[in-house]
């Protein structure tokens, strides 16, 4: 429902309404990374080149979604220790082990790539306030690299209120 008195369209929920200022208002900019892989499975911490996209916009508040157009890739939000990234590894490969008789590695041989991406997502959304990032005191984000090494490219989508 628009509200001529404040110009924001209302969108309600069971636990929260939601203000959005009327179409024609909003701007968006997309911006592609590349990113040059070295290991056939392997995580790739891009939290720096995605804020520093954010402060080069001029996003002030809105979205920022990082998406990943490989079908052997994901994007995620975690933790960048040492050993957790390790045991990310480790939990796909035995969640879903490579060369385990899949029908697409009779063409490529990476079935269990993509089967790790379908699990992972291409995506992550994340709240961009007072010209920054809204992650956890913890987050990161990661490219998760699942058929390299390759040449890849990140896909950066700011909406701007």
């Amino acid at each position: 429902m628009f509200d001529r008195k404040h110009g924001y369209t209302k969108f309600c929920s069971l636990q929260a309404s939601v203000y959005l200022k009327s179409p024609g208002i909003c701007s968006i900019r997309g911006i592609t990374v590349n990113i040059r892989t070295n290991e056939r499975i392997e995580l790739v911490n891009i939290t720096k080149e995605v804020k520093s996209e954010v402060h080069k916009s001029g996003i002030d508040n809105g979205i920022c979604v990082v998406s990943t157009s490989h079908t052997t890739t994901a994007i995620i939000l975690n933790e960048n220790e040492t050993g957790l990234r390790h045991d990310i590894l480790d939990f796909l490969e035995k969640l879903i082990p490579h060369s385990a008789g899949y029908q697409h590695d009779r063409i490529d041989n990476n079935a269990d790539a993509h089967l790790k991406a379908v699990m992972l997502g291409s995506s992550e959304t994340i709240p961009v306030m007072d010209g920054e990032l809204v992650l956890g005191t913890w987050q990161h984000i990661l490219f998760v690299e699942l058929d390299g090494p390759r040449q890849r490219t990140v896909n950066i989508t700011l909406v701007n209120q």
